[in-house]
This record gives structure tokens, C-alpha cells and sequence, in this order.
């Protein structure tokens, strides 16, 4: 079984946010850095299905999960 990636556009609309490059990138630098202790998903901007959905894609190893991994690194620089 071959695992789907899926990309950082694709994780936005799936989170239910704008999902173009511009967008992205707002939502980066409006929300970064978040603090070392703090879990992606426990950040206060998510909605409680936005931090669900984050969650699960790393707690699953689910296909979400490099995305995911990508978009928690993004927020800390």
C-alpha cells in the first residue's frame, strides 16, 4: 500500500482556511513562532475540528502526518 502526500495547500482547505500560496504564508507570519512547550494542535488560533484534525494526522501516522510535520516546523521559525 503506497501512502498519499499531500500538500500544504491541500492541508489549509482540508483545515477549512484559504489554501493558496499568499494565504499560507499570512497565516504563517501572523501565527509564528509558537512557543517550544506548546503542541501544534494546542495552539489557540485552531478551532476544536482544526486541532482534531491535527491531532490525529500525527497521533495516526496518518497520511496528513508530513504535512503536518511541515506546517508545526513552519510555525516555529
Amino acid at each position: 500500500m503506497q501512502d498519499h502526500v499531500h500538500t500544504m495547500s491541500q492541508l489549509f482547505a482540508q483545515l477549512g482556511l484559504p489554501d493558496d500560496p499568499a494565504a499560507i504564508y499570512w497565516f504563517v507570519t501572523h501565527h509564528a513562532p509558537l512557543p517550544g512547550h506548546l503542541r501544534l494542535a494546542e495552539a489557540p488560533f485552531w478551532t476544536s475540528s482544526q486541532a482534531h484534525l491535527l491531532a490525529r494526522g500525527v497521533a495516526d501516522d496518518a497520511d496528513w502526518a508530513v504535512v503536518v510535520d511541515t506546517l508545526d516546523t513552519m510555525l516555529r521559525h
